[in-house]
């Protein structure tokens, strides 16, 4: 019995060690946000929602979409509308059930479609692309992805649209898989391809996130949240991508003309990667009509905008804010933010979930224009 034991001890400490090298450590990032442009009055609540929220987008009509959050385990819809006629699931609950589980990102093109990432539960189940009519709920678009666009492990998680509104770009996070990458996929023909696999830019470094809640870590710290690529956002006129891993402290831009040859090398391909700025720890991202990228803060409750020349300035910082999560343009001049209370619902029981609720979107006005729904 003695030797047993020691042996499962033995086995313990060894899955400790594993998961700590691959997954622990880490370092504190600097704090980039500061005192804000915009004050606690201009922060505006939107809606609340009793499950917490992934992603946010909001039509030309002033419809706000948005998405519970997988991680979470909500029962129930997982996609839903506010709008004139109050607060619903978006298509109808028995639609849902038929069309995906596990939709997070969305985001609405200038044809007026409802774009929905179903992430497949990190690659346990099919990840799926979906578009609706933002007017009637029709689907428009649905695609699967095979195992070599979303293999297990992956986690299709944040999408934009090209103005055209034939290339779909998406950001696998990959936390598990620990190969983060940019999805292109093209609309007409179906056809997607994977880019930037695991390059410097779509990689995590080695920072460990810490909230006003708590660090994210788990297991005893053995394992920390790390993600990789993450926020992406498309400039209004659709010649560049910007992006960004989660625990990384640069923004990077991309030609989307370089993502949408196929005959690029590996290597050609990561040579049209520019960098653009030092960016704060971030989840969500959103450009403007002036060339600004606006980025989340998931450390300090902010909205941070980077000007073309990579120059940070706070826009929103409040306490309100648990994390900081998907941004999106209103028709009205406002910017919209979900907030998804991330360490409130990551390997938390379901009662401590509900205990924590409600959760919000929030808007406020960040003084440029930009396109609604992205």
């Amino acid at each position: 019995m003695a030797r047993l034991l020691l042996i499962a001890l033995a086995l313990l400490l060894g899955l400790g060690a594993l998961l700590y090298w691959q997954f622990g450590g880490g370092d504190d990032y600097t704090v980039l946000a500061g005192e804000p442009v915009v004050t606690e009055r201009g922060l505006e609540e939107v809606l609340s929602y009793d499950e917490p929220l992934g992603n946010v987008a909001v039509s030309a009509a002033g419809q706000v979409f948005f998405t519970i959050h997988p991680e979470s385990r909500a029962p129930g819809p997982r996609l839903m509308v506010k709008d004139g006629l109050g607060m619903r699931p978006f298509p109808d609950a028995e639609l849902q059930a038929q069309h995906f589980s596990n939709p997070l990102g969305v985001v609405i093109d200038e044809q007026s479609r409802l774009w929905v990432i179903d992430t497949g539960g990190h690659g346990l189940q099919v990840a799926k692309i979906l578009a609706y009519d933002t007017a009637t709920g029709a689907l428009l678009h649905e695609h699967a992805f095979d195992r070599d666009t979303a293999p297990m492990g992956s986690f299709l998680q944040d999408l934009q649209v090209h103005p055209d509104g034939r290339t779909v770009y998406i950001a696998d996070v990959s936390f598990w898989r620990r190969s983060p990458a940019l999805i292109v996929y093209d609309v007409e023909t179906r056809q997607a391809r994977r880019v930037l696999e695991r390059h410097a830019s779509v990689t995590p470094q080695d920072w460990i996130i810490r909230t006003p809640t708590r660090p994210m870590t788990f297991i005893g710290g053995l394992v920390a949240m790390k993600p990789g690529v993450d926020g992406i956002a498309i400039s209004p006129d659709g010649s560049w991508l910007y992006y960004g891993a989660m625990s990384h402290d640069t923004l990077y831009r991309i030609p989307t003309d370089a993502l949408a040859d196929a005959g690029l090398t590996r290597t050609e391909l990561a040579e049209t990667v520019e960098m653009v700025g030092r960016k704060p720890l971030s989840d969500g991202l959103s450009a403007d009509l002036e060339g600004n990228v606006y980025i989340t803060d998931v450390e300090h409750s902010a909205v941070l905008r980077m000007d073309p020349a990579g120059k940070l300035t706070t826009i929103v910082n409040s306490p309100r804010i648990r994390w900081a999560d998907a941004l999106s343009y209103g028709p009205d001049g406002y910017l919209y933010l979900a907030d998804s209370a991330i360490p409130e619902q990551v390997l938390r029981s379901r009662k401590h979930i509900k205990a924590q609720s409600p959760y919000f979107v929030f808007r406020f006005q960040p003084g440029t224009a930009g396109v609604a729904g992205r």
